[in-house]
């Protein structure tokens, strides 16, 4: 594992920069589909409207968001991403989840999907607390990741993961709100995905 957070990021970077066409052309997995249109109710219900993608990737969420009618700007490790999304006419700036360039309370809403499956656990809390320090009192976060049976820590090729059981992901996520929806669906051996909705509190 690398010695530092910024060793990390760098290979995630390097790992990103190269694999962004691949990751734009791939299918949108059909749950995290629904997941994504079941958050957009959520944002209509309560008529929230400036949303942050953290993990933008190359923009397949964003453009759903912004078809939505939603006021979506994105962040995103990768500058290739970000070039990406900006060919599509997406607002993404590169930037990391542990220094989020906006002040406090600046979104209605946050979305992050397979993110924090790559911060490290030691690092979850300043994560969890960037993220929930730029969104508003009572702001819901979709925060998407892949889980385990029990919690541990590996490299999948060229990308470290830390995989949280349902049970560890929800105490961290205890520290920073409140867990409303905890929903998952099988994956690859003993994975499984874990789609959670927390709500912002104070």
């Amino acid at each position: 594992m690398p010695r530092t957070r910024h060793e990390l990021e760098a290979e995630l970077v390097a790992y990103y920069d190269q694999e962004v066409t691949a990751l734009r052309d791939r299918e949108v997995e059909p749950r995290r589909t629904q997941a994504r249109s079941c958050f957009v109710e959520i944002l209509e219900r309560e008529g929230r409207d400036a949303l942050l993608e953290v993990g933008a990737g190359p923009g397949r969420d964003g453009v759903a968001f912004q078809a939505a009618g939603l006021a979506y700007v994105g962040v995103d490790l990768a500058s290739a991403s970000v070039a990406a999304c900006t060919a599509i006419g997406l607002d993404v700036r590169v930037g990391t989840v542990h220094d989020l360039p906006w002040p406090d309370r600046t979104f209605d809403a946050v979305w992050t999907m397979s993110t924090l499956l790559q911060v490290p656990d030691l690092d979850l809390g300043s994560a969890l607390g960037e993220v929930t320090r730029v969104a508003r009192p009572g702001a819901p976060i979709a925060i998407g990741l892949w889980g385990a049976p029990e919690s541990r820590e590996q490299y999948f090729g060229d990308r470290f993961f830390s995989l949280r059981s349902d049970d560890d992901l929800c105490a961290r996520l205890a520290d920073h709100g409140t867990v409303e929806q905890l929903i998952t669906w099988p994956g690859e051996g003993d994975l499984h995905y874990q789609w959670v909705v927390l709500r912002r509190t104070g």
